[in-house]
């Protein structure tokens, strides 16, 4: 952090009034990337049971 363009770190995470809406974008970002996550792994999960179903088939 360069001295003098901020007082303090909570200065620095409030963006000059900004703030609110520049982590409230990473929010929403995070979480919609863990939605992503967490429905690619359901549908590797599902992938993987269907394979193992056709294998016991052969």
């Amino acid at each position: 952090m360069i001295a003098g363009v901020w007082d303090s770190v909570l200065a620095a995470a409030w963006l000059g009034g900004y703030g609110r809406y520049v982590w409230g974008s990473f929010g929403v970002v995070a979480a919609a990337l863990g939605l992503e996550l967490l429905s690619l792994r359901r549908q590797r999960q599902g992938i993987l049971r269907q394979l193992h179903a056709q294998l016991d088939d052969l």
